[in-house]
């Protein structure tokens, strides 16, 4: 499924968003199973929160008509007992809805486990015991998959939170994360200037009040402050969500020339 996400948004670039019913099946039959057809696929990739609509003569990428302003930002961050979703799993999971720079909606959950390392529970401050009757993995991440519907996936070195999600949500049969992915470090990079990216640096750089740091929903709080702050800078080129993830991972010479547009 990643590899149609890719191409889909790939096509939709090209011609400027909007894609026919022909070319949309032309990428399904190419890179889908034969046992799924093109409505089905439609409807798995609004179901993954992929950003996608049918229109009259096809379907649209909706981040691609969306000014940046009035998007949705689905900010995130989770704890784990270990780096590899492999071996480990989430134990909490934090995240807010934002809206026109406005928090819309809060989601904050400890996740069952058994295995807790001590370094976790010194790192983080949770025991063992705030786990014990704490909603299943499944119930937890099934919890996440509904309240970030096909808003954009934020969250601060978002490789990280990103790829430990998406491997679990397929460990649960819960499918692949669709929504599009903006890393408020790359963001915070390209809009003020600063010694160190760190989450725990910049809420005390940038003064976010932030007192907890390594717990879930404060780190995710912390994050939808540092992406206010980028917003502050946003060039005038950038005009749609789309705009704004591209110029999120763009080069010194690629603004540059969007400045010269």
């Amino acid at each position: 499924m990643l590899k149609v996400f890719d191409e889909l948004t790939n096509a939709f670039r090209r011609v400027g968003g909007e894609i026919s019913y022909e070319a949309f099946d032309r990428i399904v039959r190419k890179h889908a199973s034969l046992f799924e057809d093109s409505e089905t696929i439609f409807l798995l990739l609004q179901a993954s929160g992929y950003p996608i609509e049918e229109t009259l003569t096809g379907y649209r990428l909706k981040t691609m008509f969306t000014p940046w302003q009035e998007q949705e930002y689905c900010i995130v961050d989770i704890e784990t007992n270990g780096s590899k979703p492999g071996y480990s799993q989430v134990i909490e999971i934090g995240a807010v809805k934002m809206r026109e720079g406005e928090i819309v909606d809060r989601l904050e959950t400890f996740v069952a486990c058994a295995y807790l390392p001590d370094h976790i529970v010194k790192l983080t401050g949770i025991e063992p015991e705030d786990l014990r009757e704490a909603p299943s993995r499944r119930e937890a991440l099934t919890m996440l998959r509904s309240f970030m519907e096909d808003a954009v996936f934020v969250a601060h070195n978002a490789g990280f939170d990103y790829s430990f999600l998406n491997a679990s949500f397929q460990r649960f049969g819960l499918g692949q994360i669709g929504n599009p992915v903006l890393c408020t470090i790359d963001l915070a990079r390209r809009t003020f200037e600063s010694e160190r990216y760190g989450l725990a640096y910049l809420n005390e750089a940038l003064n976010l009040g932030m007192q907890a740091h390594h717990r879930a929903y404060g780190d995710a709080l912390a994050t939808s402050k540092v992406l206010l702050k980028s917003f502050e800078n946003i060039p005038e080129y950038v005009k749609t969500t789309d705009d704004l993830i591209r110029f999120s991972k763009s080069s010194r010479k690629e603004r540059a020339k969007g400045m010269e547009n």
